[in-house]
């Protein structure tokens, strides 16, 4: 699985040129609510051995969570299904508060 940092994934999505990912947030939803990165769709960890089905196979797919580790883990249960283009957001949210967007609210 590849990893992205935060300031890597600011710039794939300010690239007009490139498609844009899906951001898949596997965050709570409290904290989802607390803050996340525009654009993402919420899909919390334990709902996706039920939900997973609902995403393109093929699609270029940005795993978020708070610091990386159940974005990586859920990364390695897409590719053990199939998918192709996933990528983890080494850092989670705390990276793109720290490194992208200091106005982003963190707990």
């Amino acid at each position: 699985m590849q990893q992205m940092t935060a300031a890597q994934l600011k710039d794939w999505l300010a690239d007009p040129q490139r498609e844009k990912p899906l951001l898949l947030d596997v965050r709570e939803p409290w904290e989802f609510q607390a803050c996340k990165i525009d654009g993402s769709l919420s899909m919390p960890m334990r709902s996706i051995p039920a939900r997973y089905l609902e995403l393109k196979r093929d699609a270029d797919v940005v795993v978020v969570c708070h610091h990386g580790a159940r974005s990586f883990q859920v990364g390695l249960f897409l590719e053990q299904r199939g998918f192709s283009n996933i990528i983890n957001l080494y850092g989670g949210v705390a990276a793109w508060a720290r490194d992208v967007d200091p106005t982003m609210p963190t707990y």
